[in-house]
């Protein structure tokens, strides 16, 4: 089977909101062996929108689309599907029933414009929407079938778990099964210049890298006719993807970095603290995503000046004047100072320059020390960025963080 999934808004066409629809369902498709070779976003436009049905269906069995449910004249994702099929719709007494309770139990009255959201053909399949007050629904014709979804994501994805998923699963033809591994530490085609072999020759199972900020990942996938024999068939791939990456994988699926990281130190009783400059207290925010980290965490100071660095880490006055701020001896006093002040295990520090500006031909914009301290011994890093000051200061918070997991290895 072939899908297409359509974007019914002209708030997606201009940008004002992103399309994260079509990527949930993208994913859930291909969980269910259901091949999606064209995405489409379409306005607001009766014209428009019914030539985008149009051209899907010349191209794909099955066409799902998100959003134009709601209650506005504006919403007529439906009406222009039951045109296309030549349907005629009646009220859906039951949605009805669903919808007055809901502005009941709200102590609000329904408006007029509500009474299009339960119009339906009598054959479709009419998927009650548990979140919000617009129902889905599947209409299914010589060999077409259309999935009307909302928009809002908070209703569309209960919606397809709970009402599509069971409806696809009849045609479904075999899996595919999938697995990602992340690594930290290699740039993209350092990365797959290691695994050239693999990615040149794959056939089932495929191996695809992506670069995403900071790390980079590869998705196994396998084609089988069961999830039990695809994780069979990716297992002999990720064993050899393991061996040669090593310790650069620090993880797989949606797991992050801080996460990784987070379950060590928990789990190793380690205590820390952060001295941040240049990151400005991006490290500890990246430690205070994970649940549970008020066990180790103790504290988080951003020390931007070098009175502060002085006062605050007991960083030497003349270590600063004598090699400057950003320095690897001023990044291993503020880790040092930071873990003596806060009694922590661990200490860790940044110092650099972000820019755009205050760099030099000596000190270039990007040029960032980070610096560990852990149980008595101080290891600092240099490192050469590139990109914005934002993507700089995101990047040396990575491989500060890896810097860590390493050594915690």
């Amino acid at each position: 089977m072939k899908a297409e999934i359509l974007a019914v808004g002209t708030e997606i066409l201009l940008g004002d909101i992103v399309n994260t629809n079509a990527q949930y369902l993208a994913r859930r498709l291909a969980d269910l062996g259901i091949s999606v070779y064209h995405q489409s976003v379409v306005g607001d436009n009766p014209e428009r929108l019914l030539e985008a049905y149009r051209l899907a269906f010349s191209r794909a069995d099955l066409v799902i689309t998100t959003g134009g449910l709601g209650p506005t004249k504006d919403d007529l994702t439906k009406e222009v599907a039951f045109e296309y099929f030549g349907k005629k719709s009646i009220i859906h007494e039951d949605s009805l029933k669903v919808l007055q309770s809901y502005f009941k139990d709200m102590n609000r009255p329904m408006a007029q414009g509500n009474m299009k959201q339960v119009y339906f053909p009598g054959d479709a399949v009419v998927l009650p929407n548990n979140n919000g007050t617009a129902p889905g629904c599947i209409i299914e014709e010589d060999g077409r079938i259309v999935a009307l979804l909302p928009g809002p994501p908070r209703e569309m994805k209960p919606m397809f778990e709970e009402s599509v998923v069971p409806y696809l699963q009849k045609f479904q033809q075999g899996v595919l099964v999938s697995k990602v591994l992340r690594v930290v530490g290699l740039g993209e085609s350092t990365a797959a210049e290691m695994l050239e072999d693999i990615l040149d020759n794959q056939t089932n199972p495929t191996v695809a890298p992506y670069a995403k900020e900071g790390e980079v990942t590869f998705r196994i996938t396998a084609k089988a006719n069961s999830e039990e024999e695809g994780t069979k068939l990716m297992e002999p791939m990720e064993a050899e993807i393991r061996r040669r990456l090593g310790s650069n994988i620090y993880g797989e699926g949606e797991t992050t970095l801080e996460e990784v990281l987070g379950e060590m130190l928990v789990s190793k009783k380690l205590t820390i603290a952060t001295a941040e400059s240049c990151t400005g207290g991006m490290v500890s925010s990246k430690f205070i995503n994970y649940p549970g980290i008020s066990s180790v965490f103790i504290e988080g100071a951003v020390t931007y000046s070098n009175e502060a660095k002085i006062s605050r880490l007991g960083v030497k006055a003349e270590t600063l004047e004598k090699y400057g701020a950003v320095s690897s001896e001023v990044a291993a006093e503020m880790a040092q100072g930071i873990a003596k002040a806060a009694g922590t295990d661990i200490g860790l520090s940044t110092t650099g320059i972000a820019g755009p500006g205050g760099g030099s031909e000596e000190k270039p914009v990007g040029l960032v020390y980070v610096g560990l301290y852990i149980k008595g011994e101080v290891k600092t890093k240099m490192l050469r960025l590139f990109g914005n000051r934002q993507k700089i200061r995101e990047r040396a918070t990575i491989q500060l963080l890896d810097l860590l997991r390493r050594e915690l290895l």
